[in-house]
């Protein structure tokens, strides 16, 4: 069974990888009506499917993959006579992947459904489940809805129970809700008509988002090269070119091309992943469940590694052969195998930081996030290998090789694990599993910052450190120090403290079971209950689309709307409405909406509050705020990312002046 689930958890982690870097639609759907007379008749929903794919039998065993089915929601003057039949038998074979035998259909199948009507006019609506496959990845499940209607020669009265199916009022399908009255709340906002700004203001947050990866990115290359896999390799490598190169002047130029070819070779490394995964892809990774539960997993398997525990490296063969290409070439290609050398005979250590860091990079929604990511990294790792060649004096002052490698390399360890904590806590939100609430996390986040101090204290070693005298030095004395007090000061958040700092790891507030800090300050969870009480109140609409695993969103917060004027103002004159566009509770009634041409089924809360985000808005990005009045209209607004309290207050206020 566990071989099984780590297949299909393989399965799914290559199908949103490569699948959906483009849209791939494998399989096609179709539906009809077919009358075989007055009253008897059947449903025919036929699936074309691409060249090399296949869809899954309607029945499988356990731990397998999603097996096809389709289920009828609505059922108006009919009643289902018989179960779903295909038009021809399953290829049946073993499969390797999951270990058992399967069947599934290739090419095309119709599958037919009979009924009987007990009205002259009748509809069917409901969905199909399937999940496409071809010999090297799947997409994820998919559902796709079926609408068909028709009529019938009878006379016949509906009986009691014909439309069970249908009324069950746990499964009814409806339209996106409109309000109380004759105003659509839910119209499309003009941003023209109401003399606001449109989506163009996006383009700054997302250049904020762009450089702050790429700093962050940038510090990870600089803690690379404080390891003990890079920081031994600098002088060597520079020494190297300044003999091998006759001229001072060439052995400069050859080191600039050195660290050129490793930021080529990093920021190659980011593309693909964009390629591989695709902008929307890499969106869709922030709140998903399996991938962050995979994440969290692979850095506290990077922790560990830190900490002496293994090395992870890849096959010694790779940097033996890279190595016997740079000596059997010459000029610039000679120089670009002994950068790729560098990355493969590093990777026990930076592999870790690189992991992280392109973890972060594709979670921040943008199709460019990893290469620029990369930048960065590569940048801080090239730099010195260039300084070196210029001022090749300072390479006697560089510290040697020593226990305090191995130091960092544990440092970074503590860090991986709290970093971890994170991916953890974005699936537990998005699902609502309440496995690690914000005082949970925090005590887990004490722990970890306290033992870092501590051992950088000289508390504790591990194998991997070196015995040493006891002693520790004056920077190491300041580092332990500031985790200590770090760990002092995640102490009162145990309480409900803002801890503002920390506001883009640590779970919201309202995750907190015991809050001394509480306001008492509402904010609603849905859209038309918070419009009814804003004409109830006659207070302007502050709406806040965010997301559990919106790391702009927490900055937003503990940046700005959680400061004492900000909290006030929206208490006081607004009615919150804050709406996770990434919440995975399903509906109690699923509903169809029309978007690009195509029937969609919203099925959970986040399926709706995001279709409201692109269906009135235009936007499909967090954090979105605008100010509206009660019956939906814009006031001010949109407002995005910018920690700026003043500018956030401006908006605030223009909404409020317009609302009067």
């Amino acid at each position: 069974m566990t071989r099984r689930l780590l297949s299909l958890l393989t399965i799914m982690l290559s199908c949103a990888a490569i699948a959906v870097a483009q849209i791939v639609t494998p399989v096609k759907w179709t539906s009809k009506i077919v009358m075989n007379d007055d009253t008897h008749g059947v449903v025919n929903i036929t699936a074309t499917i691409d060249k090399g794919w296949h869809i899954y039998g309607l029945e499988l065993p356990d731990g397998g993959p999603v097996p096809t089915s389709v289920e009828w929601k609505t059922l108006n003057g009919v009643k289902l006579d018989g179960k779903l039949k295909p038009s021809r038998a399953a290829h049946e074979e073993h499969d390797k992947t999951f270990d058992m035998n399967l069947k599934w259909w290739s090419d095309n199948v119709t599958f037919t459904q009979p009924f009987v009507a007990t009205q002259p006019n009748f509809d069917l609506k409901g969905s199909v489940r399937f999940m496409a496959c071809n010999d090297v990845t799947c997409l994820a499940p998919e559902t796709e809805a079926i609408s068909v209607k028709g009529t019938a020669k009878t006379e016949a009265k509906p009986e009691a129970n014909d439309s069970a199916v249908a009324q069950a009022p746990d499964s009814v399908p409806a339209p996106a809700p409109l309000p109380s009255g004759d105003v659509d709340t839910w119209a499309p906002v003009d941003f023209a008509a109401a003399g606001s700004a449109d989506g163009n203001a996006q383009v700054s947050q997302s250049s904020v988002s762009l450089w702050t990866l790429f700093w962050l990115c940038f510090v990870g290359g600089l803690l690379a090269l404080l390891t003990p896999c890079v920081w031994p390799i600098i002088p060597m490598t520079v020494s190297f070119f300044l003999k091998k190169s006759g001229s001072r002047a060439r052995a400069i130029s050859n080191a600039v091309i050195y660290g050129l070819a490793i930021v080529v070779i990093y920021v190659a490394l980011g593309l693909i992943v964009t390629s591989i995964y695709g902008a929307s892809a890499l969106n869709a990774l922030a709140t998903n469940a399996v991938f962050n539960i995979i994440f969290f997993v692979l850095l506290v398997v990077f922790a560990i590694s830190f900490f002496g525990a293994f090395d992870i490296k890849l096959p010694e063969s790779w940097a033996n052969r890279m190595d016997r290409a740079a000596e059997n070439t010459t000029g610039l290609l000679s120089i670009f195998f002994m950068a790729f050398t560098l990355v493969l005979v590093s990777f026990s250590c930076t592999g870790p930081i690189i992991g992280t860091l392109l973890v972060e990079a594709a979670t921040q929604g943008s199709h460019m996030g990893p290469a620029v990511g990369m930048l960065g990294f590569s940048l801080a790792l090239a730099i010195p290998f260039s300084l070196f060649a210029l001022f090749p004096s300072a390479l006697k002052k560089m510290p040697k090789s020593g226990g305090w490698l191995n130091t960092v390399k544990v440092v970074l360890g503590f860090i991986e694990l709290a970093l971890s904590l994170k991916f953890l806590s974005v699936a537990d939100l998005a699902y609502g599993w309440h496995i690690l609430d914000r005082e949970v996390f925090l005590s887990l986040w004490i722990v970890i910052f306290g033992l870092l101090g501590v051992y950088l204290l000289g508390g504790f070693r591990f194998k991997s450190d070196s015995a040493g005298d006891g002693s520790i030095g004056v920077t190491r004395f300041f580092l332990g120090l500031i985790s200590l007090a770090f760990t002092v000061y995640l102490i009162p958040g145990l309480w409900g403290a803002p801890l503002r700092a920390t506001s883009a790891f640590v779970p919201p507030l309202y995750t907190q079971d015991f809050n001394l800090y509480d306001d008492g300050q509402r904010s609603y969870d849905d859209f038309d209950a918070g419009l009814e009480a804003a004409r109830r109140s006659g207070k302007a609409v502050f709406l806040d689309f965010s997301g559990y695993g919106c790391v702009n969103c927490r900055k937003m917060e503990g940046a700005v709307l959680d400061l004492d004027e900000v909290k006030k103002k929206l208490a006081d004159d607004f009615i919150t409405i804050q709406l996770m566009v990434d919440d995975k509770t399903e509906m109690p009634q699923s509903r169809f909406v029309e978007e690009n041409g195509k029937q969609v089924e919203l099925i959970t809360y986040g399926d709706l509050w995001s279709y409201l985000q692109r269906h009135k808005f235009g936007a499909n990005s967090q954090p979105y705020y605008v100010v509206l009045n009660d019956r939906g209209d814009l006031l001010s607004g949109p407002f995005f990312y910018k920690e700026d309290k003043d500018e956030f207050m401006k908006f605030l206020t223009q909404g409020l002046e317009k609302n009067k």
